[in-house]
């Protein structure tokens, strides 16, 4: 199988917290607090290392905070190669309200990077990318570093022949997918912003994703609907799954769990169909653990089986 790795602009190390009901004003205590190496690659890599694939974590990193974060990453065996910067590396802190079962969550812009610093994470991904490497770059963008950042590393990951996958949003999406990814991760209201059309019903949603693969923007298309589970599309067909059902112990990390599971499928060779029914289980499993803690491969495996796909 080949290497993937993933490129974390943004991460964070992730605080997260149980409160009974969050207030204004007045001061919330919280139950017992966890820490872990959060920030969208660094999600992916971490689900994709507990299924058992060769995977490496590229990201920047300063400070204490930044120390703490490759730490915690090191402690679970996820390979990284790590880019010094000067700015101190964000938190981000989340609180799950046990009387409604809500997420509350808290998000810093992170660090300014500077060229230099922006510019060694390009290098150092496309330093590793060679024909039939996965990359999954996974985020958003901090402060200093430009909107085509991802479009570039595209570019370069197309040029050698290898397989980018896409999560992020706003204008470094859409300046990527111009240069064309093997697999896009668009929320349904960023497939709207995409096309600049109303995704009323799923015959609409539909269009729209094979809207941007006649484009030739990517070749699948993976649409998360929240609470009413997943889509995905190819230019031959596409497959909808509803939502496992499960008692839900935090919300965070799903998105990048169904990435995680998604990568790794396909990267071991199965099917398309098979690979999007891993990504479901992959995220349904994230939501047993609370804060970030993500999936459990056990309980992957056995969510697997409880995947309903039907084509659209």
């Amino acid at each position: 199988m080949s290497q993937i790795l993933t490129l974390t602009m943004n991460p964070a190390l992730d605080i997260s917290t149980s409160i009974d009901r969050v207030r204004p004003v007045h001061k919330l205590r919280c139950g017992e607090a966890q820490w872990h190496p959060g920030g969208g690659g660094i999600n992916v890599a971490r689900v994709l290392h507990r299924l058992g694939a060769d995977v490496r974590a590229v990201y920047p990193a300063g400070g204490a905070i930044g120390q703490t974060l490759s730490r915690l990453l090191a402690e679970e065996g996820v390979a990284a190669e790590v880019v010094p910067i000067a700015g101190d590396t964000r938190e981000s802190f989340s609180a799950h309200e046990t009387s409604s079962g809500q997420d509350f969550r808290f998000v810093l812009p992170g660090p300014t990077l500077s060229e230099a610093e922006w510019q060694q994470c390009l290098d150092a991904v496309t330093a590793r990318v060679t024909a039939g490497s996965w990359v999954v770059l996974s985020g958003g963008l901090p402060p200093g570093v430009p909107a085509d950042f991802y479009a570039q590393v595209a570019h370069h990951v197309r040029r050698v022949g290898g397989c980018l996958v896409l999560d992020s949003n706003g204008a470094a999406l859409a300046q990527t997918l111009a240069q064309g990814v093997y697999l896009v991760k668009p929320s349904l209201r960023e497939l709207s912003e995409l096309t600049g059309a109303p995704l009323p019903d799923e015959a609409a949603q539909v269009a729209a994703a094979r809207a941007v693969i006649d484009a030739g923007q990517a070749q699948i298309v993976a649409v998360s609907l929240g609470e009413e589970g997943a889509m995905l599309i190819t230019a031959d067909y596409a497959l909808r799954a509803p939502a496992l059902t499960v008692k839900v112990a935090s919300t965070i990390g799903a998105g990048d769990s169904f990435v995680g599971g998604l990568v790794w499928a396909l990267s071991q060779g199965h099917p398309v169909a098979e690979a999007f029914r891993y990504a479901m289980a992959t995220s349904a499993a994230a939501l047993l653990s609370s804060g970030t803690a993500l999936c459990d491969p056990g309980d992957v495996a056995r969510l697997h089986e409880q995947v309903q796909i039907r084509m659209i």
